[in-house]
This record gives C-alpha cells, structure tokens and sequence, in this order.
C-alpha cells in the first residue's frame, strides 16, 4: 500500500516555490512502497529521483517492493513546476530525503535512481556528496552545497535517463525561429518539418546542430544580460524574471530513426514533433533566468550527468529501452562510459518505451536485473 512520507528539509524553500502551504511546511512529501509492511522497513531503498515530476505515484515503486526492496519516490521543491527548476536546490532536497531515509527510517543501503531528467540530477547529487565544490547556482538563487547536508549513496542506476536537461535541449532547440517572439518566422533551410527525403542529409543535420548551438548560445547571452540588468536597475530586490521559449521539441531523430537507430517509432513523447515543438508541453518552453543557467543552459549547467559521474566512486547501473522516443542509446552509453567502477552495468530493455509501455514483464524483468545487482554489491 502506498504511504506518504513527510522529510524535513534542510534549507527554506525560498520565493521560487509558488505554494505559500508548502513554503509554510518545510515539508518534502515522498511516496514510499514497503516490501513487508507488517514487517518493518528493508535494509535496502530504491529512491526514485526528477527535479520536477511527481513521484509519489511512480510506476516502478509497487513493483520494486514486490521484489523484496523499498522503494521510495521523491518530489522536490519544484514537484510540477519546471519552469522554476534550480538543479542545485534540487541536490539540496534529495540530501534532505537521503538523510532522513539513513538517519530516520534506518535504512542501511540507498540507492539513487534517476529517472528520465532524474539521470543528471542523480549523478550531480552524489558527485557533491562525494566532493562538495559547488557554492551556487550558475545565475543566483542556489543552496550552497559545500555546506549542505549531502549523504552519499550506495549506488546509482539511471533509468531511461539523459545525459541532463541542457543536453537534452541542445538537441531538441529548434534552429528554424529566427524571433524569440514570433514562432511563425521560421528559416526555411533550417526547418525540420519542411517535406525532407529519409534519411536526412547527414551534411545538413550537421549543419542544423551547430544552428542549434548558435541559438542556445544567444538566449543564454540574452538571459545573462537580463540578469544584469536586473541587477543594475534593482540590486538583487529583483532577482529573477520568467520568459518563454518557442521551439523546444525538433530533434532530427523524432523524424529519422536512423540517427541514434533504436526500436523506436518516429515520434516525440507528445506524439506528432510539428505539434509538439511548439505546443507548451514540453520542456524548456517556459522558464526563468537562473533556471535557465542552471538547468538548461550547456555552457552554464553544472547537471551534466557524464562529467558528473566521472567524479563519482560508487557502482553504477544504466538502463534503457529501446523503443524509447525521447532518450536514445548514444544517451544510455554516454553515462556508462562515464562510469568508472568495476561493477558498473549496461542494460538494454528490447521492446520497451521511456515509461515501460508495453507487457508489464519488461518493467518487471529490468527490475529484477537492477535489484539482483543491488544485491550483490
């Protein structure tokens, strides 16, 4: 039976959480699932971890505690709202929960699972518990996680994870809006949804990425000079501005499955790439300025899951689906060449989307797989 699980957190939640209730509480409200309720807790927990998804109701957590092993799935400050997201307010919270869990629960072993975006997060999350250097979010706004309450894990599985968010966006940003306030100008040699012969031009998707970088790089300039502006105008009584972004699901590979081939069929997570791109369900399009330096800008962002698992010492464990359409295998096998420990494990999951559709057995076979290796190191 799900329960709720209140954790303490360690900070305030400050004025980027909209919730007045949930700034008043202090409160981070984790979903768990026991193995053995009448039984007391395992000795073990996998912790399901997103900087902004609500993991209460997570899909593995039932059935993870069927194998014999707790499970618990975290909402950070930012449950629902990505537009607000500060990754290293996020580390500071998944300390919170992890603290808690060792201290509180009593739990021996915790193992950190990053699902989807929660990759990135996890690997950045362990990497300051190991060696705390982190002082700030890139733009403001940030827990100084060299003085943070950061335990280590025991372990970190990335489950249908990215390399981070800013990665994740360079490659879905659309390089055809030639106005960051007019969707509809668009620059027809650069526009991925004009009718392009399959395969595409493998000239002109090298082309169509270094575009990509150039209009990252210019809204990240944008979004510095705004918040120097607001600092020059306000001195820091104004410390952010919220801003949209048009444009953010036109990856080559949602319409040519032959870059980065996997099972997949062509598509997004939204369904048709034209109607996502532009619809606002998808990520990035609405943010803030130091939510953008920190989670969505390349150059700024300290979540890239590959650098941070290069610091990491604990065993690491990387799953995938292959027919997933919004993370893809170069994604999987980036965090595992990453990963340095001898224990470390690759999995492929023939047949299975980014939230396991398909015959149940798929989610139940990886889980096996993932708490077997949990088991034995």
């Amino acid at each position: 039976m799900r329960e709720l699980l209140p954790v303490p957190m360690q900070d305030e939640m400050g004025g980027d959480v909209y919730s007045g209730i949930a700034r008043a509480s202090g409160l981070l409200w984790c979903g768990r699932e026991r193995a053995n309720p009448d039984a007391g807790i395992t000795d073990t927990v996998l912790v399901y971890c997103h900087p902004s998804s609500n993991f209460v109701g997570h899909y593995a957590l039932a059935p993870t505690a069927s194998l014999g092993v707790d499970a618990v799935g975290v909402v950070t400050r930012y449950g629902g709202n990505d537009t607000q997201v500060v990754l290293e307010n996020c580390v500071a919270d998944l300390g919170s929960v992890i603290q808690h869990l060792r201290e509180v629960e009593g739990y021996r072993k915790v193992v950190l699972v990053g699902n989807s975006g929660g990759g990135g997060l996890s690997a950045f999350y362990q990497s300051q518990a190991e060696k705390p250097i982190v002082r700030d979010a890139p733009g403001g706004g940030g827990t100084d996680l060299t003085q943070a309450l950061l335990p280590p894990v025991d372990a970190l599985v990335m489950l249908n994870a990215h390399a981070g968010r800013a990665d994740l966006l360079a490659g879905w940003l659309d390089p055809a809006i030639l106005d960051e306030d007019d969707p509809f100008r668009r620059d027809p040699d650069l526009d991925l949804f004009a009718r392009r012969e399959l395969p595409l031009d493998r000239a002109w998707v090298s082309d169509y990425r270094t575009a990509q970088a150039a209009r990252m790089a210019r809204i990240t300039d944008w979004v510095r000079g705004q918040l120097a502006e607001l600092e020059n105008r306000f001195g820091g009584a104004v410390p952010d501005l919220p801003f949209r972004v048009h444009g953010t699901c036109a990856d080559p590979r949602f319409v040519d499955t032959s870059l980065d081939p996997s099972d997949r069929e062509p598509g997004t997570l939204w369904g048709d790439p034209q109607s996502a791109n532009l619809r606002p369900v998808t990520l990035g399009s609405f943010s803030t300025l130091r939510s953008w330096l920190s989670q969505w800008s390349v150059a700024d962002t300290n979540g890239h899951g590959p650098d941070c698992l290069q610091q990491v010492s604990v065993p690491v464990f990387v799953a995938y689906a292959t027919g997933d359409k919004g993370c893809f295998p170069s994604m999987a096998q980036a965090l595992y060449d990453a990963a340095h420990h001898p224990a470390r494990k690759l999995l492929a999951v023939k047949g299975s989307g980014h939230y396991f559709e398909g015959p149940p057995q798929l989610l139940t076979d990886a889980l096996t797989e993932i708490v077997g290796w949990v088991r034995q190191i």
